[in-house]
């Protein structure tokens, strides 16, 4: 079965930086695209990134653009988020995801759209 399993975050301060990883198995991903969401404490499940497996075409929510950069090896079946200027507003519980399909001009940025969801890993940026 299809496995997601994310690492990498921690406790860290305004302006420092993180990257996240995410560890994915069970199946071939070239006709997938792979999301980052989070959740921040009180709040709904919010679209971070996402990128094409195959192509690596990326999109990004624009609380992050600029400020975080989305990647994946193919050879290690990994994605990356890698998060640089934290900010307080930050402070989440990241999740990877995957859906099963290809990025074509429009970001994925619905959660429905997604089949596939990790165990989430917090991030607190502290002020």
């Amino acid at each position: 079965q299809v496995q997601l399993v994310e690492s990498g975050g921690g406790l860290v301060q305004a302006g420092d930086s993180l990257r996240l990883s995410c560890a994915a198995s069970g199946r071939t991903f070239s006709r997938y695209t792979m999301g980052w969401f989070r959740r921040a404490p009180g709040k709904e499940r919010d679209f971070v990134a996402c990128i094409s497996w195959s192509s690596g075409s990326t999109y990004y929510a624009d609380s992050v653009k600029g400020r975080f950069t989305v990647s994946r090896d193919v050879a290690k079946n990994t994605v990356y988020l890698q998060m640089n200027s934290l900010k307080p507003e930050d402070t989440a519980v990241y999740y990877c995801a995957a859906a099963p399909t290809v990025l074509a001009g429009l970001a994925i940025s619905k959660d429905y759209q997604y089949d596939y969801w990790g165990q989430g890993t917090p991030v607190t940026v502290s002020s």
